[in-house]
């Protein structure tokens, strides 16, 4: 990864890169076209598979279901799937729940330090404004 996308910790606290910052708005535009279309109540599965063809036919770059690795004392000890990682630094969590928990926050957290990144999202599609259902996670360390 170049040196220029890295963050920097800045008094304890993560400064998230530009280009990470627009990598997420342009993540929540394809999130919010899909819930303008299909609106609330459906299974996460569909939302998922609209997103995919919404990042695609947007051009952005994405993998979807990416396998990572779990270490424990430098020994592998299981495998977790990311529902999307865009722009290979981007995590996106999606869910088709009523409210979002301190589980879910906590999850997108572990993910993010699984992949040394510092900024994700969790999106609930479950709502009746998707603005509702959005939430920016950071990991500072």
């Amino acid at each position: 990864m170049p040196d220029e996308l890295e963050p920097t910790i800045y008094d304890g606290r993560t400064v998230i890169p530009d280009e990470l910052n627009a990598l997420s708005r342009l993540a929540i535009g394809a999130c919010i076209a899909v819930h303008k279309e299909l609106g609330a109540g459906l299974p996460e599965q569909a939302y998922a598979n609209a997103l995919a063809l919404e990042l695609d036919a947007r051009g952005i770059e994405f993998e979807r279901e990416k396998s990572v690795e779990i270490r424990y004392r430098g020994k592998l000890v299981g495998r977790c799937r990311l529902d999307f990682l865009i722009g290979r630094r981007l995590l996106l969590e999606t869910k088709a729940v009523k409210a979002l928990t301190d589980l879910d926050r906590s999850q997108v957290i572990t993910y993010l330090r699984l992949i040394k990144q510092p900024l994700g999202l969790l999106i609930s599609f479950n709502v009746p404004i998707l603005k509702s259902g959005i939430k920016r996670v950071l990991c500072s360390d």
